[in-house]
C-alpha cells in the first residue's frame, strides 16, 4: 500500500480540510486506511479445484488463508509442480500480517515452501499441519525456525489476534485430521470461510463438526458472508462414511484368496485406521509399504504420515507395521497400504506395475484396492494402472464397480442442505469448485440459508463487504499461476513454455545459415527439425527447405542482407512454403535460426 503524505499547512479558517487524493491507477480502499468495510479476493481456489489461496483486507492490511499447490495442466508440457503468482501482493507485503491454514492438504499448504520465503510472515495452524511443515521445510534446508515462524493453535478451537483482524477456529470433519473453519472478525463485520468440509458423523480419530459454534455463528445477524467449499455440491447421495468404508474392506479381505494392496491418500489417517481395523477383522496384519530407498529424502509421504499419525494419538503403535516387518508371513495374511491412488509417477504402485520395487512383485493371486476417487486431471494416470493390472492378472475393487470404498471429505447436496439450514449469511461465495458446483452452492445457500446475494466471481476479482450493503467489485487484478521446475521459477506466460507447446503441436525447423559479415551465404543451410521430416527417408522435405532458404535469400538486397532479421524472416517464409505445402496450411512450426559466420 502507498501512503499518501498531506501536506502540513493548517486549513484556513472556517474551511474543510482537504482529504488527499488517491495516486493516480490507484483504487481507493488501497489509498484509505479509514475504509471501514472487508474486502475478500482469491488468488486461486475460484472457478477450480486446488491452488487454494485467499485473502482477506481490512484497514489495509492483508491476512491470507491457506497456500496450497494447483494440478499442473498437461499441456504446459513440463514442470514439477504449480501454484499461484503472488506478484501483486508482493508489492503489499509489508501490510500483510500472516498466514492462517485451515488443513494440512497440499492444495492448502503444498505452496508455503516456495511462497513463503517472499513474506516471511507468522504462519498460523494446528499441529498436524504444523508438523508437516516443519519436517518439509526441514527437508529443503530453508532458512526457517520452525517454532517462532510457526504459531500453534488447538486443534479443537482457538481465537487468533492477528491485528486488525481476530480470527476464531472450530473443529470440522475433513478427510484429512483438524481442519478448521474460520470466523474472520473486523470492525466491519464476521465472514465464515469453512475450509474444506463435510458432515461425516461416524469419524473414527476426532470428534465430529462443533455444530453448536456453527449454529451460533451461522444465526449471527452480523454475518456478512460465508465463503464455502464448492467441490462436491453436485453430489445428490448422503456422504458414505469411513466405518462404511472399513466395511467394505473387511468384506473384500476376508474373500480375497492372496494379498490385499490398497491404495489411498497417504494424509487420510481416518482411512489407516479403518484399512487397520479391517484387516484385523479378516486375520490379516496391517501393514505400508515403506520406501525401497532407506535414506531420508526431503519429502513427507506415507512412513512420515504413520509417525505423525502415532505421535498425535489417531493412530496406535500396533495398528499398522512396516511391509519389511511381515513380508514373511503368508500371502492370505498380508493388507498392504501403498500410494498410488492417482497414478503418480513414482508412487509405490505406479512401480510395482512397472516391476520396479525388488523387494516386491505383484502376483496373479493379489487384489489391489482404489480406496480414492480420481481427481480431475489424473483420470488417464488412473486408467493406465486400471488396464495394466488387468494384464497382469491382478484383480481390483475400484469406485466404479464397488460401492463405499472411498469417503469423500466435501460435502454434497444433503450435507451443505444441512449447513444452509444453520447458516445464514448476508452474501454467499461459493469456492473451491468448478463453475457449475459454485452455482449449485450458491443457489443453496440463497434457498435454504436465505443469502441475500451471491457472488460467484473470478480469481483477482475483490469483493467489497458491508454490514446490510449489497456487495460489489471493487478492483480486478491480475492473476495467474507460477510453474516451478526444477529450482527454476517461470509464469505460466513464460516464452519457454511458449515454444515447448507449439513445438509438441507444430514441431521444430532448425536453420544454420553459413554467411559473411555483408549477409551472403558462403554454404548450404544446414537444415535439421523436430516433429517434421525424420521420417522422409529420401531427404526431399529437406533438400527442398533448403533450395527454398538459398533463393529467399538471394533475392534480398545488399542493404536488407545486413540486418539478420531480415534473414530469420526470409528463413521461416520459405520454410513454410515448403512444410505447408507437405503437411497442410495449418501447420505452424518454431523456428530456430543460427549463424554461422564465414
Amino acid at each position: 500500500m502507498v501512503k499518501v503524505k498531506e501536506k502540513k499547512t493548517a486549513p484556513k479558517k472556517g474551511a474543510e480540510p482537504k482529504t488527499p487524493k488517491p495516486i493516480k491507477g490507484m483504487n481507493k480502499h488501497e489509498t484509505d486506511a479509514n475504509d471501514d468495510k472487508v474486502y475478500f479476493m482469491a488468488l486461486g481456489g475460484l472457478e477450480h479445484i486446488g491452488q487454494n489461496m485467499y485473502l482477506y483486507k481490512y484497514k489495509g492490511k492483508y491476512l491470507i488463508v491457506d497456500c496450497g499447490l494447483g494440478f499442473l495442466e498437461e499441456e504446459i508440457g513440463a514442470g514439477d509442480v504449480q501454484y499461484c503468482d503472488t506478484a501483486w501482493l508482493e508489492k503489499r507485503k509489508k501490510d500483510v500480517v500472516g498466514f492462517v491454514i485451515t488443513h494440512g492438504h497440499e492444495d492448502h499448504i503444498g505452496a508455503l515452501k516456495y511462497i513463503w520465503p517472499k513474506f516471511r510472515k507468522p504462519i498460523y495452524c494446528t499441529r498436524f499441519p504444523a508438523e508437516i511443515l516443519r519436517r518439509t521445510f526441514t527437508g529443503i534446508e530453508m532458512d526457517f525456525d520452525p517454532y517462532k515462524d510457526i504459531v500453534e493453535f488447538d486443534h479443537n478451537g482457538a481465537t487468533l489476534d492477528i491485528a486488525p483482524f481476530s480470527v476464531e477456529t472450530f473443529h470440522v470433519t475433513h478427510s484429512v485430521p483438524e481442519a478448521q473453519m474460520l470466523i474472520i472478525k473486523t470492525g466491519a463485520g464476521k465472514i465464515l470461510h469453512t475450509g474444506d468440509w463435510t458432515f461425516n458423523d461416524d469419524n473414527p480419530i476426532e470428534a465430529t463438526t462443533d455444530f453448536a459454534r456453527l449454529a451460533e455463528i451461522g444465526s449471527d445477524p452480523k454475518l456478512l458472508a460465508c465463503m464455502c467449499d464448492s467441490t462436491n455440491s453436485s453430489r445428490q447421495t448422503k456422504q458414505t462414511t469411513e466405518t462404511q468404508v472399513r466395511d467394505t474392506l473387511t468384506e473384500i479381505m476376508k474373500n480375497a484368496p492372496g494379498r490385499v494392496l490398497v491404495t489411498g491418500y497417504s494424509r487420510s489417517l481416518a482411512r489407516m485406521k479403518m484399512f487397520a481395523q479391517a484387516a484385523r477383522a479378516a486375520g490379516r496384519i496391517a501393514a505400508i509399504k515403506e520406501r525401497s530407498n532407506p535414506n531420508p529424502v526431503p519429502y513427507v509421504g506415507l512412513p512420515e504420515f504413520r509417525e505423525m499419525g502415532i505421535k498425535f494419538g489417531y493412530l496406535d503403535k500396533d495398528d499398522v507395521y512396516l511391509h519389511s516387518e511381515i513380508k514373511d508371513l503368508p500371502s492370505e495374511k498380508q493388507a498392504i497400504f501403498l500410494t498410488g491412488s492417482q497414478g503418480e509417477k513414482f508412487a509405490m504402485l505406479t512401480r510395482l506395475c512397472h516391476g520396479q520395487v525388488k523387494e516386491l512383485k505383484l502376483m496373479p493371486t493379489d487384489t489391489v484396492v482404489f480406496s480414492a476417487i480420481i481427481i480431475p486431471g489424473r483420470e488417464q494416470d488412473v486408467s493406465y494402472l486400471y488396464n495394466k493390472l488387468a494384464r497382469m492378472g491382478v484383480k481390483t475393487h475400484t469406485i466404479f464397480d464397488t460401492d463405499n470404498l472411498h469417503a469423500s471429505g466435501h460435502a454434497g447436496r444433503p450435507e451443505l442442505e444441512k449447513f444452509y439450514d444453520m447458516v445464514h449469511p448476508q452474501v454467499s461465495v461459493p469456492m473451491h469448485g468448478d463453475y457449475i458446483n459454485e452455482m449449485l452452492n450458491g443457489k443453496m445457500a440463497m434457498e435454504r440459508g436465505g443469502a441475500k446475494h451471491m457472488m460467484v466471481v473470478h480469481n483477482g476479482e475483490m469483493i467489497a463487504f458491508a454490514d446490510g450493503a449489497e456487495p460489489y467489485v471493487a478492483e480486478t487484478i491480475d492473476t495467474n499461476y507460477v510453474v516451478m521446475e526444477g529450482e527454476t521459477e517461470r509464469s505460466a506466460n513464460d516464452q519457454v513454455y511458449k515454444n515447448r507447446k507449439k513445438i509438441a503441436s507444430n514441431g521444430a525447423v532448425f536453420v544454420t545459415l553459413p554467411v559473411d559479415k555483408r549477409g551472403f551465404l558462403k554454404g548450404v543451410p544446414e537444415v535439421s527439425s523436430a516433429g517434421i521430416f525424420e521420417t522422409d527417408t529420401t531427404g526431399f522435405m529437406k533438400r527442398q527447405i533448403q533450395i527454398e532458404i538459398t533463393k529467399a535469400i538471394d533475392e534480398l538486397s545488399k542493404a536488407e542482407r545486413k540486418d539478420r532479421n531480415n534473414l530469420v524472416r526470409a528463413v521461416q517464409i520459405a520454410s513454410n512454403k515448403v512444410v505447408r505445402a507437405a503437411l497442410g496450411a495449418d501447420k505452424k512450426p518454431q523456428y530456430s535460426v543460427h549463424f554461422v559466420q564465414k
